[in-house]
């Protein structure tokens, strides 16, 4: 009884339905980038400074310059040593006082003009920001003290990627690829639109562990859809160009955020064609060796005869009955033991996890 392979030789290896069916794969492939590397545009940190009260009103009563304003009323950056920054501290003045200089408003907090007199406190009021955008850092103020909010952001993205890609694999082998992937591509798109609107940096935090928790798996779960459509010499293949179309939607991702420096527009817009991905529906079958592994040869019958179909061609009458391909060997149990357990696989396990 001939195989899947031996049939796809007959009907199209890699022919007309399968070059469609791998470009809107890649389309899926090129949209996870905003996931895996939004944080360098969401995240984006500016340079800033403490906001004090009175100084805007005395900056614009003696006409100052920003350069003017940043001499006068910011602490010198470096006087404290390596680990001081202006962007943390600010000096210990009441700057509505009234009377203040406007050559030299320090005059009045210190003796003999000595401004490294002054004492310094942490930002109280808040900062001012030099972007005319926004991003996750201005908006709740992910800076100084609070600067290792920005790093458990992408931590928590990271944290879904890991458990993500081990439970949707399980699900995608145990209800199909097909389902696993819709299912991902909605809630990536839902938890998407909901952290654009994200009241508060916790909940941002939850919405983004969701879509870290579907995103990886749904990505790969796609790069094995595509593979288990084509032939044996063509998935080395297809396997790095829907790879590459990650690297392309980075490109993509630097244009759109170029063009949208304000955070929430732009999550937005980078998630909102997600929602276009459930149209999948209709536009890939399930897998068929997913089906022969499950022994539902008959779908997987029908599956093959649409590809044939989409291609132009038929499949011959003496390839009508599919040989399940597991059916002539022994079957074991999966064990992650499997990854290391010959050379050949445990040397091919070690160059996977470095890459990566």
């Amino acid at each position: 009884m001939p195989t899947l392979d031996d049939i796809l030789e007959h009907i199209g290896e890699f022919d007309l339905f399968q070059k469609r069916a791998f470009f809107v794969l890649c389309l899926l492939s090129a949209s996870f980038t905003p996931i895996y590397v939004g944080v360098v545009f969401l995240g984006f940190t500016p340079e800033h400074r403490c906001l004090s009260p009175g100084v805007a009103e005395l900056s614009s009563r003696c006409g100052w310059s920003l350069e003017e304003e940043l001499n006068y009323t910011v602490p010198e950056q470096g006087r404290h040593g390596e680990s001081f920054s202006s962007q943390c501290r600010r000096y210990d003045a009441d700057w509505n006082t009234t009377g203040l200089s406007c050559t030299n408003p320090l005059e009045n907090f210190t003796s003999y003009g000595n401004r490294s007199n002054i004492l310094l406190t942490p930002c109280q009021g808040g900062w001012v920001y030099d972007s005319s955008g926004s991003s996750i850092v201005t908006e709740f103020n992910l800076v100084c003290e609070d600067s290792w909010k920005l790093d458990l952001f992408q931590s928590c993205v990271n944290t879904g990627f890991f458990i993500g890609s081990i439970s949707i694999g399980y699900i995608a082998d145990r209800f199909g690829r097909k389902l696993c992937l819709l299912i991902t591509i909605l809630v990536n798109s839902i938890s998407g639109v909901l952290m654009a609107f994200a009241p508060s940096y916790t909940w941002m935090l939850i919405y983004r562990f969701i879509q870290g928790l579907v995103s990886k798996g749904g990505w790969l779960t796609g790069y094995i859809l595509i593979t288990e459509f084509v032939g044996l010499s063509y998935r080395r293949t297809v396997g790095i160009v829907y790879q590459v179309a990650f690297t392309v939607g980075l490109l993509v991702l630097s244009a759109i955020a170029y063009m949208i420096p304000h955070w929430r527009w732009l999550q937005l817009t980078v998630t909102l064609p997600n929602f276009f991905f459930l149209l999948y529906y209709w536009c890939l079958p399930e897998s068929p060796r997913w089906l022969i592994a499950q022994q539902k040869n008959d779908k997987a019958m029908k599956i093959i005869n649409h590809i044939a179909k989409g291609n132009g061609k038929k499949v011959p009458p003496s390839l009508q009955s599919l040989n399940p391909e597991e059916e002539d060997a022994e079957k074991l149990s999966p064990s992650f033991l499997d990854l290391v357990r010959t050379p050949q696989i445990r040397k091919h396990t070690l160059i996977l996890m470095y890459t990566w």
